[in-house]
């Protein structure tokens, strides 16, 4: 039996012009997850991350807290879904940035929306992959895990669409229950399975065990 531990991505630039970077405290979170890891006595036989910037700040500041340096594989399959592109799919006109609370609910009814179609086949996102391309990067993940570290302990570092899409998988999960997965993970939440040569069997979803305690406890964030 295998462990894998899959990893979000710690509190990116939401509202920004470049999201795709940690914030301060996406950073804090990222360390501290390292410490927990390291204080639990555990040690990475494979390392794997997704290619945009906040899946390697986020290795990197685990990696930091557990004082362990290593090497990590790059899997562009656990890279992001473009969130505009999928709001711009069913809603066509121009979308200010969210700056207030009424303003983020806005975003992701729409981003909700969008995600439902995609995966649906009836919307296109410009620039995106069909929906089960973007599944088969993921699951190809899982299975070169499966076939490569049998036995051993593997971090993933990716984002929310991904692990959630992984998790629908393994479960068998209708599409709009992956959706409600995606939209409610937490920044630096932890999922975990075990694996055989043969399946992923889901442990836990969504865990922020690192966060739970002073004074970590006001840290908790979802973008």
């Amino acid at each position: 039996m295998g462990t894998l531990y899959l990893v979000r991505h710690g509190q990116a630039s939401f509202g920004a012009d470049d999201y795709d970077q940690l914030s301060e405290m996406g950073l804090r979170q990222s360390v501290r997850l390292g410490e927990h890891f390291a204080a639990r006595g555990l040690r990475f036989d494979g390392l794997i991350a997704g290619t945009l910037r906040r899946h390697k700040q986020t290795l990197a500041g685990i990696l930091q807290g557990m004082n362990q340096a290593g090497e990590h594989l790059s899997w562009e399959g656990l890279n992001e879904y473009d969130s505009e592109s999928v709001i711009a799919a069913v809603h066509p006109g121009p979308l200010e940035r969210p700056t207030t609370p009424e303003m983020a609910r806005h975003h992701f009814r729409l981003l909700r929306d969008g995600l439902a179609q995609w995966m649906a086949g009836s919307a296109s996102p410009r620039g995106m992959p069909r929906y089960a391309d973007f599944a088969a990067g993921v699951t190809g993940a899982l299975d070169h895990v499966r076939a490569s570290h049998y036995g051993q302990t593997v971090l993933i570092v990716s984002s929310g669409g991904p692990i959630s899409t992984a998790v629908g998988h393994v479960l068998g999960l209708r599409p709009e229950v992956t959706i409600e997965l995606n939209l409610r993970m937490r920044n630096t939440a932890v999922t975990e399975f075990a694996f055989t040569p043969k399946r992923h069997m889901l442990v836990s979803y969504n865990g922020v065990p690192h966060l739970e305690t002073p004074p970590c406890t006001d840290w908790v964030t979802y973008a």
